[in-house]
């Protein structure tokens, strides 16, 4: 049934990186939530780290929008489902305005998605080393897409009084609205890394102190009744939202399929899901498709827990930085030897770069789980963008064949062992082979969007109910 969607909302864009973007959408976040409204917080792009201050901000999960993993038709149902019943929706862009996946045009980038949303469009202007010339630039971004209704700028870092008079001269002579003006504030920005910014979890209680710090600067500087009168301009979105159960029953499986059939006979099947401070990349739709094929989902920590959850049937070990937990994460050797036993009674596992590192045998050194015949280490060069991949072996996860959109980040490598098949072959941009298929264990530097693969969450979900009923006692 096609229903439509009329919720004011915005997409947060500059142009380019570095322009304050994230300071000024989770800024605006939390003022407006701080007014009573309900906001819902969005993220172009495969980012994992902005969605956690996006959630701190609004108490609702930040949701990824990215039209090259999951299609360009999935981004406005997975707004629709993420924005469902909320008053106002704030969409951070990625990279610049126009930027998007490599040779690829418009796919992927924030224009593409405010297109796709039919939203207008707020730049953020460093403009901490201009004057007059913030009216060329944005006259430039306000005029190469006439499909992109850029609605008005918000100045950041600006220096002076009389530097804002400035801008706002040059602004006027090209018709676009000031409706913000940000002074240089050093003491509200979040700490970063290796990878980007400091994950929440991770400073939790400076996190809460910056997100004020943050609303308080926003509120101060920008004119919130305009940037919501021009977020009430976007016109009704028609269409379907995404839903989790009609994705996983859209799917079949032959191989899942009778397994996920008595499902209600022998109760759901346990997927413990690794979390805490060093596995913080997760996308929220995982955990909704998991329990719409059957699985009763479960978070632990890797740093705390000494054990998996009682009755684990499926393992999740995604994203994160094990590689500043190193020495955490080894000394909890009860874990390691409980992930290494499931995985040794073929366990279904499903891991994702830091998931993979912490499978190896040693991360820069320090002992891991040791499911994985390979050592990993940090290294001095950055592998980082999308990627089209195509399943190799048949796992746990998917199907040899099943294809695949994903992207990598990470800063590490990992020398492979022996007693492994490949996860994935990748297609583009270039031809290689990664990851490690063994027994029960799916991992790989990949970071996937299940959303537009329903099927390897119902896969795996078929999985660990196999895996729970084969090691459940005999009566």
């Amino acid at each position: 049934m096609v229903t439509s969607l009329h919720i004011p909302r915005l997409v947060i864009a500059a142009p380019s990186s570095g322009s304050g973007k994230t300071t000024v959408a989770t800024g605006l976040m939390a003022a407006f939530s701080e007014r009573g409204l309900a906001v819902s917080p969005h993220k172009a792009g495969p980012d994992y780290i902005d969605p956690g201050y996006h959630a701190l901000a609004t108490g609702r999960p930040g949701r990824n929008l990215d039209a090259f993993m999951c299609g360009p038709d999935l981004v406005a149902p997975l707004f629709a489902h993420g924005a469902a019943g909320c008053d106002l929706a704030l969409i951070e862009g990625v990279m610049g305005l126009y930027d998007g996946a490599a040779g690829r045009g418009e796919l992927a980038s924030t224009a593409q998605v405010a297109k796709l949303l039919r939203a207008p469009v707020v730049l953020v202007v460093d403009a901490s080393s201009q004057s007059r010339s913030v009216a060329a630039l944005v006259h430039g971004f306000a005029s190469f897409d006439p499909q992109v209704r850029l609605g008005g700028v918000i100045l950041n870092k600006v220096g002076s009084d009389r530097h804002e008079v400035m801008l706002r001269e040059a602004l006027e002579e090209v018709g676009m609205p000031v409706l913000g003006v940000l002074r240089r504030a050093p003491q509200v920005a979040a700490p970063s890394r290796h990878l980007g910014l400091v994950p929440v979890a991770e400073r939790r209680a400076d996190a809460v102190s910056s997100v004020g710090a943050l609303a308080d600067q926003v509120r101060a500087g920008c004119d919130l009744d305009a940037l919501m009168a021009l977020a009430r301009t976007a016109p009704p979105l028609d269409g379907e939202a995404w839903d989790a159960g009609t994705a996983v029953a859209s799917v079949s499986d032959p191989a899942v399929d009778g397994a996920l059939a008595g499902a209600g006979r022998g109760g759901r099947p346990l997927v413990a899901v690794a979390g805490g401070a060093a596995f913080t990349f997760s996308y929220a739709e995982h955990a909704e498709l998991l329990t719409a094929a059957g699985a009763e989902v479960v978070t632990f920590d890797p740093l705390r827990d000494e054990r998996l959850p009682d009755g684990t049937a499926g393992l999740v070990i995604g994203g994160g930085f094990p590689e500043v937990y190193a020495p955490e994460l080894s000394a909890n050797e009860p874990l390691r030897a409980a992930v290494a036993a499931f995985a040794a009674a073929g366990g279904p596992v499903a891991a994702e770069c830091a998931g993979l590192l912490y499978l190896a045998s040693s991360l820069d050194g320090k002992p891991m789980c040791g499911v994985l015949d390979a050592d990993a280490r940090m290294s001095e060069r950055l592998t980082l963008g999308y990627r089209e991949a195509v399943a190799v072996s048949d796992s746990s996860l998917a199907a040899a064949g099943t294809r695949l959109r994903g992207h990598e980040f990470h800063r590490t490598v990992i020398e492979p062992g022996a007693g492994t098949s490949p996860a994935w072959g990748f297609t583009h941009p270039e031809r290689r082979v990664e990851g490690f298929v063994r027994d029960g264990v799916h991992a790989s530097y990949l970071h996937t969007h299940w959303a537009a693969a329903p099927a390897v969450a119902r896969r795996f979900a078929g999985s660990a109910r196999r895996f729970a009923e084969a090691s459940a006692p005999a009566r």
